[in-house]
């Protein structure tokens, strides 16, 4: 068994100080959002124990405050930055994910990117939580958070229409589920 969880970076600025997209780091909210996604995973294991990131600033930026919200909780996972997974479509991701040593990882988080994010959650889901499915259908929303379960042994099985999704979760529908 495999479980992959699909986070989606949080909410950034319009644009850097460098006018380079790969540099827009995350607003207030999103750093808010990101804490507060950190904050779920921590209180809801299995966690990760491998987490793939996109190189640009946001994405990084929101795995550190996700992971600031977790880490007194959580044993620490391997991270790694793949440049790979920057404007990915789901073809690379799912190569990206494919190419995870079993060795490595039971439960991998990638960080990245939309529309290619979005597809890919779109393409792995077979089953599992129907209302979930519906909400995931619109939109992978920034901070949004998608965790899949695969009935595999190895990383390199990992196909499309092949994942279970357990649950589909972001900041605003965790406000919604509280009644903020």
């Amino acid at each position: 068994m495999r479980r992959l969880m699909l986070l989606r970076h949080a909410k950034t600025e319009s644009d850097s100080p460098s006018g380079r997209d790969q540099d827009r780091r995350l607003d207030e909210r999103g750093r808010r959002d990101a804490a507060e996604i950190g904050d779920f995973i921590a209180s809801h294991p299995p966690v990760p124990d491998s987490v793939l990131i996109s190189p640009a600033v946001r994405a990084y930026e929101t795995w550190e405050r996700a992971w600031a919200a977790m880490k007194d909780r959580v044993p620490r996972p391997r991270v790694e930055l793949q440049p790979d997974l920057y404007c990915a479509d789901s073809a690379q991701l799912l190569q990206s994910i494919r190419e995870v040593s079993p060795r490595d990882a039971q439960r991998l988080m990638v960080i990245g990117h939309n529309p290619g994010m979005h597809e890919l959650a779109l393409a792995l889901t077979d089953r599992g939580d129907a209302a979930g499915r519906r909400t995931l259908a619109d939109n992978l929303p920034t901070s949004g958070l998608a965790i899949f379960d695969f009935a595999i042994d190895d990383w390199s099985d990992v196909a499309f229409r092949r994942g279970r999704l357990v649950l589909f979760v972001s900041p605003k529908l965790l406000r919604q589920t509280l009644g903020e």
